[in-house]
């Protein structure tokens, strides 16, 4: 059985653990599927990121933390690598990613809520970089962590590794959104995702990703402008009419 579904609704592509027996932890195979998954999300304006069950991601599964308990330094480095691989696919991913997030999010789930753009959360869900209890720490998760919570949230959730609660993911900037209503939330950034140009919001993503110098920055605006999508986009404010992509998206 698939670790993974992968639904396109129109042009919202959406990709949910479902391993919900196990509240969604990672394995091999998971993060094979959702590597390959983030490889190429077509035309999509956006990606909702979400699992099934009443957890978004409990972190590793034990059965795949049992087998690496003899693994040797080698193999464990070619162990974590895929997790990294799996984190970049989805942090690289050109379209924006939401990540949708109930119960709990430890470990390699935090990780994941890390690497979305937009990140909403129920009130009542659970984090963790939880890594410490094990002995071990969060590095493969860690520069998505950090570029999400900073050093100094980050100096005490991961030498602790304790729970949090969503209030205080909201505080440190893990998540964007604290809701009574998940799928309500969620259905409104998804709203404010489709009135962006679909092209300008990848571009916006890779501004924050690249954070090209003064000049890049010139060129990118210029080159923006003089597209065609930023053509219609400053046409229809001027003329005050909707545009293209909003009537595209009725």
């Amino acid at each position: 059985m698939a670790a993974l579904r992968i639904d396109r609704d129109g042009d919202l592509l959406r990709v949910t653990l479902a391993r919900p027996e196990t509240r969604n932890a990672f394995d091999a195979a998971l993060i094979a599927e959702l590597s390959e998954a983030f490889v190429d999300v077509g035309k999509a304006r956006a990606v909702l990121l979400a699992g099934e069950g009443p957890s978004f991601c409990a972190g590793a599964d034990v059965e795949w933390m049992r087998s690496s308990v003899d693994l040797d330094y080698d193999a464990n480095v070619a162990d974590a690598t895929a997790l990294r691989r799996m984190l970049e696919a989805i942090d690289i991913c050109p379209a924006p990613v939401v990540a949708r997030v109930q119960g709990h999010a430890l470990g390699g789930g935090a990780g994941l809520v890390a690497c979305a753009d937009i990140a909403v959360a129920e009130r009542g869900a659970v984090f963790a970089f939880s890594e410490v209890k094990l002995g071990i720490i969060p590095a493969v998760i860690s520069p998505f962590a950090l570029a999400k919570i900073g050093a100094g949230a980050a100096r005490r959730y991961f030498v602790t590794g304790e729970r949090f609660d969503a209030a205080t993911a909201l505080r440190i900037g893990l998540v964007h959104e604290v809701v009574d209503d998940l799928d309500g939330g969620v259905a409104a950034i998804l709203t404010e995702l489709r009135t962006a140009g679909p092209r300008a919001a990848r571009h916006a993503k890779r501004l924050v990703l690249d954070r090209p110098d003064g000049p890049e920055t010139a060129r990118r605006i210029a080159e923006r402008r003089t597209s065609a999508e930023g053509q219609e986009g400053l046409r229809a404010f001027l003329e005050r009419r909707p545009t293209a992509w909003r009537d595209e998206s009725r």
